[in-house]
């Protein structure tokens, strides 16, 4: 608890100044469910006859699906086909694991603090069905203003498309906005976009 509070503490400190929205990335940044995700890609490689490690989804995190398993294929020299393999893995964490996340307590506790005074948004690498279920089961699904999911702008993250939409669609000028992230994909979207970004793994 008192860890917690500690990186709590580090997060309200990073985050004062003139931050008009916050935009938290969803796995793994305010859901504890990077291992729990990790688990349904191996065990859907391994269902297809391939023994994975889940280094390389975190080597990854933030990417859209398709593009982790576009990475697995290169390195285990597969041919998986991202979009199938990515409906199967949706199905996996929905029906066997998705009740079982975890919240990263300190982003959660982040967010509920400064609801009514930021807007408030959700970018995620997720689809939007996995991330509204995960909002709920972390019980902040209203508390969010708006969501941009994977396939819902041109190009997802790293490229700074998602991030620009949420602004775009909060009416916050990027520069005013504010990212939590816990990879490196996301922290170059939000980069890219012209927006601060803080790795809430990296708070010790």
């Amino acid at each position: 608890m008192e860890n917690s509070l500690s990186k709590y503490q580090k997060l309200v400190q990073r985050s004062t100044g003139h931050y008009k929205a916050f935009l938290y990335d969803c796995d793994g940044t305010l859901a504890d469910n990077m291992p729990v995700h990790a688990l349904t890609y191996i065990q859907v490689a391994k269902d297809k006859g391939v023994t994975i490690t889940g280094e390389i989804i975190d080597e990854f995190a933030g990417l859209p699906v398709p593009a982790v398993v576009k990475e697995i294929n290169k390195r285990y020299n597969t041919d998986f086909d991202p979009e199938e393999f990515a409906e199967i893995r949706l199905k996996l964490y929905h029906d066997e694991y998705i009740n079982k996340l975890l919240p990263v307590d300190h982003v959660v506790d982040h967010l509920k603090a400064h609801v009514g005074k930021v807007r408030i948004a959700v970018v995620s690498g997720g689809t939007r069905d996995a991330v509204e279920k995960t909002l709920k089961v972390l019980g902040i699904a209203d508390l969010v203003e708006t969501l941009v999911c994977a396939g819902e702008t041109p190009r997802g993250k790293p490229f700074p498309d998602p991030f620009l939409a949420a602004a775009e669609k909060l009416g916050i000028d990027p520069k005013d906005c504010l990212v939590f992230e816990d990879g490196d994909p996301g922290v170059q979207s939000a980069i890219a976009a012209g927006m601060d970004a803080i790795r809430i793994d990296q708070l010790d």
